[in-house]
């Protein structure tokens, strides 16, 4: 179904600052949130810019926000849960306009080994779904598979390499 957005309005609530930053604190409270998606949030409420960072600077100081934390967070449930590579980890974190420093914080808080063994589970379950016999298609299939969940080439053809001979 297609849906033409110019039409489509975001519904917003319009509601005081204090009511917002209630529903805002046990919004926050629920799961790690960025600043952008809080301040989006805050934002359809129907609160002005003033108000909004207001409220955002309130939730750092009372440490409902922590930026850190949230990359921390993200990065390791995208790669523990999802089996997400560090390529796509790190562009998803770009669209929460996380700074660069926390990025790679949260990216060294996945430990090396693990990071192998993620690529090994993976390569091996896919190897095992793909149904060729050619080595060399079976090898290109796994490798772009692998790099099209966010995982470095050069890692993932050494990996697949040790993997398949």
């Amino acid at each position: 179904m297609f849906v033409d957005f110019k039409e489509h309005k975001v519904k917003k609530l319009l509601l005081s600052p204090e009511i917002a930053e209630q529903k805002i604190k046990s919004w926050c409270a629920y799961q790690e949130r960025s600043q952008n998606e809080t301040r989006y949030k805050l934002k359809e409420y129907g609160l002005f810019d003033a108000d909004v960072e207001q409220i955002i600077s309130k939730l750092i100081s009372e440490n409902y926000l922590n930026e850190e934390r949230f990359a921390i967070a993200l990065a390791g449930g995208k790669f523990r849960i999802k089996h997400w590579g560090k390529i796509k980890i790190k562009i998803e974190l770009r669209k929460h306009k996380i700074s660069d420093y926390l990025i790679n914080k949260a990216l060294t808080a996945i430990s090396d080994e693990d990071y192998l063994n993620v690529i090994n589970l993976v390569s091996e379950k896919k190897i095992k779904q793909v149904k060729l016999n050619d080595k060399q298609k079976l090898f290109y299939s796994t490798l772009n598979y692998l790099v099209s969940r966010g995982f470095e080439r050069d890692l993932v053809i050494e990996e697949l390499n040790k993997l398949l001979k």
